[in-house]
């Protein structure tokens, strides 16, 4: 393991690198998932139709499908950027398309009535989607949503192989090519790294849950 104790700023530094990628995506996967779920249940049948087609579509296509697109398609279209901008992105947009039907189906679990009687009192639909429906909705979404949002923590590991640069991937890549280093121990390192994210993460979503269940 002398290729990861001599490293360690190495991996280190890799690591936050690969932490920031997660974050990101996170946070942009959550806004974006959610507007595309707001449009899934909108009473306007254009933006039904248009949150359909972005789930089916995605849900539909390999990571590293969408990861090419916008790294290798968008730029014949004039739109440049770095692979990091680039992979940050396509992770966000394909993650999304599974949190929205996380917190779709969150939103059919809350009774109709709640969204009777929002209307009832002179709500409109997006006032009772954000202020009645959604609060409710994300108890039970909470399991279906961590489960989403783990397998994202994971998929960060193939937008790190693309080619993002400074991350754990890119750790491994320069100690087994260009120093010379064994890979197993190596990448044995950057499988612990990627270990720090996803179990605290899992912990902490598995605490959300209790938390929720006695909630309710």
């Amino acid at each position: 393991m002398d290729a990861v104790t001599d490293n360690l700023d190495l991996f280190w530094s890799g690591f936050l690198r690969s932490l920031g990628i997660c974050l990101w995506a996170l946070i942009g996967s959550l806004v974006l998932g959610t507007l595309i779920a707001a449009c899934r249940v909108s009473p306007v049948s254009a933006l039904r139709a248009f949150g359909t087609a972005w789930v089916t579509v995605i849900r539909n296509c390999p990571l590293t499908v969408v990861l090419f697109f916008m790294a290798f398609g968008l730029p014949e279209v004039g739109v440049n950027a770095s692979f990091y901008l680039f992979g940050i992105t396509a992770l966000v947009i394909y993650t999304s398309a599974f949190v929205c039907e996380a917190i779709r189906s969150g939103i059919n679990s809350v009774p109709t009535g709640q969204a009777e009687a929002a209307r009832a009192i002179g709500l409109t639909f997006t006032q009772s989607l954000g202020q009645v429906i959604l609060p409710q909705a994300l108890r039970s979404t909470v399991p279906p949503l961590g489960s989403v949002l783990i397998a994202m923590f994971k998929n960060s590991a193939v937008v790190g192989a693309f080619g993002v640069g400074r991350d754990l991937w890119a750790v491994y890549k320069n100690l087994t090519g260009a120093q010379g280093y064994d890979g197993l121990p190596v990448m044995t390192g950057v499988a612990i790294g990627y270990l720090c994210i996803t179990i605290p993460a899992g912990l902490f979503l598995a605490y959300a849950e209790r938390k929720v269940a006695i909630a309710r």
